[in-house]
């Protein structure tokens, strides 16, 4: 490594801390406000800067625009690194795994079953008729030889008692 003057260190020192600032905002913006990655291209640009002190000119627009294109170039380099390795991932657990069952669906079924036998006959035909053989008002009414208004209304009360009876069982909100 070379060796650095005490005027050189005074110098990155000083750089650090007038420029560390709104170089981070710069760079949080093309990180896509990835603040650890950020604050990493931040530092690495300032380690840069102190290795190359010799050769930089210490005006601070030059030393300004200097920083923000070694950032730029840190962050295109760390996107391609990124692109070019997908992530290490440590594989699950085998307990942790998750595997698809019908469990959840076939309990609901029998809950919704459960509160579909405690209707009312006619609540439950109204219901099968509708929703479970998915027919129109008018089509449940002429298989069930009542008028569509009388349909609407069972249809209505149904539905809300067999609300009410899946919140008595926890089985909905």
């Amino acid at each position: 490594m070379l060796a650095h003057s005490k005027d050189e260190e005074q110098r990155i020192a000083l750089l650090y801390q007038q420029f560390r600032g709104p170089l981070l905002r710069h760079v949080r913006r093309s990180t896509g406000n990835d603040l650890q990655w950020a604050e990493d291209v931040v530092q690495e640009t300032i380690v840069r800067a102190w290795r190359n002190s010799a050769r930089l000119y210490w005006e601070p627009s030059l030393i300004w625009a200097w920083m923000l294109t070694v950032a730029r170039r840190i962050v295109i380099d760390g996107r391609r690194r990124r692109s070019a390795r997908p992530p290490e991932v440590e594989p699950p657990e085998a307990d942790s795994i998750a595997v698809p069952d019908a469990s959840d669906r076939a309990l609901s079924a029998i809950v919704v079953g459960d509160a579909l036998a405690r209707l009312s006959e006619e609540h439950r035909e109204v219901i099968e008729q509708t929703y479970l053989r998915d027919r129109t008002i008018s089509e449940a009414a002429e298989i069930l030889g009542i008028p569509p208004g009388t349909v609407k209304s069972r249809l209505y009360y149904a539905i809300r008692a067999l609300r009410e009876l899946l919140r008595e069982k926890g089985a909905a909100g």
